[in-house]
């Protein structure tokens, strides 16, 4: 059985609504951040962690992935033009949505307060806005990939709901019933009522 460690209201979220979506047991463990526990799995103390028997991953986007790759869902074929795609617009959101919302917290709560420069968040912001619209424009259906939702959703929904939660502005209404239509799905809802 899969186990997971770090608190839901990090990337971690990620990776058990994967889980939910594919439909596979798994363990969670709600570990924050930095905490020796973390530490004793991954040596930065990030979360997410993922353990699959002995073998331990770390970074959200890499843990989803594999696990569509291996259990052949929410992905396409490996060495297709459409996984070309699909990686493109995965590295895409973490290279300008992802990126955008770290920097702000990081420049808030996360670096030593002698370090933070908070005259950066205006512009993480003005670049997050500019990005969204960009990406909404060039999406093929009413999910990235298409009509049917796919891995690279997962990401992209889960940094709309933490741009809500951190206050930055979503004027983009198309990006707006978005979100709102990822977290409307079947797993979201079991995933949430299992955290609650």
């Amino acid at each position: 059985m899969y186990k997971v460690f770090g608190i839901p209201q990090s990337r971690a979220f990620r990776v058990i609504w994967m889980l939910e979506e594919i439909e596979i047991e798994y363990e969670h463990f709600s570990l924050k951040p930095g905490s020796q526990e973390v530490k004793n799995l991954n040596r930065s103390g990030k979360v997410p962690v993922l353990m699959d028997g002995e073998e331990i991953l770390s970074d959200s986007s890499a843990i989803i992935s594999y696990l569509g790759d291996k259990h052949e869902q929410l992905c396409f074929p490996r060495g297709s033009i459409e996984r070309a795609r699909q990686d493109a617009i995965v590295f895409r959101i973490i290279d300008e949505v992802d990126m955008m919302l770290w920097g702000a917290a990081r420049h808030s709560f996360i670096l030593p307060e002698d370090m933070r420069v908070a005259a950066i968040k205006p512009s993480l912001k003005w670049e997050f806005q500019k990005n969204i619209g960009n990406i909404m424009n060039e999406r093929r259906g009413k999910f990235l990939m298409g009509e049917e939702f796919m891995l690279p959703d997962i990401i992209l929904a889960h940094c709309g709901r933490w741009a809500r939660s951190a206050k930055f502005p979503l004027e983009n209404e198309s990006f707006n019933e978005y979100i709102n239509l990822c977290y409307d799905r079947p797993a979201v809802k079991r995933l949430i009522k299992r955290l609650s």
